[in-house]
């Protein structure tokens, strides 16, 4: 499912145009960017958390070449499902 099937399925199942749908998973998910980015969390009660994580200096090696290279740290976003996601998604 790509973002404009979802507009569409959360517009159908709340009656919702399409574009009030767009606008409201565009807010969604700019929340969630922004927040993240700012360094706190999201969290999702059942769905899941939005974090972001600091990912150390370390070497890598180019696939290509077999030469070695330093990666720089960053800062990352991660996502952890929460326990009813991951039940749905395994069946349970």
């Amino acid at each position: 499912m790509n973002k404009t099937e979802m507009i569409e399925e959360i517009a159908s199942r709340t009656n919702l145009t399409k574009a009030d749908a767009a606008r409201a998973v565009n807010a969604v998910l700019d929340t969630i960017v922004e927040t993240v980015a700012k360094g706190d969390d999201v969290t999702l009660p059942g769905f899941g958390s939005f974090k972001s994580v600091q990912r150390a200096a370390r070497e890598g090696k180019n696939p290509k070449t077999g030469e070695k290279l330093q990666i720089a740290a960053t800062i990352a976003p991660k996502f952890s499902a929460g326990a009813t996601f991951k039940n749905a998604v395994a069946k349970k």
